[in-house]
């Protein structure tokens, strides 16, 4: 099943494939982060792609709604996404009951058979109440403060029966395994020559614009290899630590010396303007 109607996840990646921009993809674990990070997008004048945790969702239940508020409210594109969600009773539970607009159906820890068909039932739900998907092909391997981790299991690059299989399970946005990982890399970024970019652009190639490309696995990314990955097709970019660390730096640092009112504004500063750096580097900015 085609998702068919209005989207704010695929018109704001559309927009961008046409502008040969990057539009990041991040994750809030808190009202301050949510709220750094649109503001972030106002200044910039940038589209901006609100991500959430399944088990934020249960940790902190009115985030969801507050994001969606803020998506409404905003003078520039803004989306709810729920990132790696892995368990298909809750997958069924947020689409019947959040104001979400897209979905990763995160099925990569089953075999390939299984991952796909799980897949491809969730998709047609999600689509039937206008809620865009993504999956992943192949396996990253690695893990993130507040997914499962996968790093017992073997990483699989993404083949082009992988694309093909993928696409016609009825997807909107394919995350590939190109060398990527979840969580760090180290100071200095991936190894030369861990992220396949000639996978990349094979992979875009051979979508041919039927679904857009989400990069995961983004932490610790110098510039340069963020830009490459957008030269070469990567239009989602999801980030975490990339954005994040700055707050998790701060509040270290200046807990214990700021009173809480404090804490809470200057933080939201730091995330803002390592948000609005990151929009720069990625060409959303002044895209709104």
């Amino acid at each position: 099943m085609v998702l068919t109607g209005k989207n704010r996840t695929l018109e704001i990646l559309d927009a961008a494939t046409k502008g040969n921009y990057g539009v990041m993809a991040a994750i809030a674990y808190n009202i301050e982060q949510l709220t750094a990070l649109v503001r972030a997008a106002e200044v910039k004048r940038s589209p901006l792609i609100i991500q959430l945790f399944p088990s934020t969702l249960k940790q902190l239940p009115t985030l969801a709604h507050a994001a969606a508020a803020a998506v409404k409210s905003a003078s520039v594109p803004l989306s709810l996404h729920i990132d790696h969600a892995q368990n298909v009773d809750h997958i069924r539970e947020i689409i019947a009951t959040l104001p979400v607009d897209s979905v990763m159906v995160d099925m990569s820890h089953y075999d390939e058979a299984e991952n796909l068909e799980k897949t491809k039932i969730l998709a047609k739900e999600c689509h039937e109440k206008g809620i865009a998907v993504e999956a992943e092909s192949g396996r990253i391997e690695g893990g993130e403060d507040g997914i499962a981790n996968t790093e017992g299991l073997e990483a699989l690059f993404t083949s082009p029966e992988d694309v093909d299989k993928f696409i016609a399970a009825g997807i909107d946005i394919l995350a590939p395994s190109i060398g990527n990982v979840h969580g760090d890399y180290g100071p200095a970024g991936p190894a030369p020559g861990q992220i396949h970019f000639d996978k990349l652009t094979a992979i875009n190639k051979q979508i041919d614009g039927r679904v857009r490309i989400a990069l995961h696995g983004t932490n610790d990314f110098p510039p340069e290899i963020m830009k490459q990955a957008i030269d070469n097709g990567a239009v989602k970019l999801n980030v975490n630590k990339l954005l994040l660390e700055v707050w998790n730096e701060f509040v270290q640092k200046n807990a214990s010396k700021m009173m809480l009112v404090q804490l809470i504004d200057e933080g939201m500063k730091v995330i803002q303007e390592e948000t609005e750096r990151w929009m720069d580097i990625c060409g959303s900015s002044g895209k709104a």
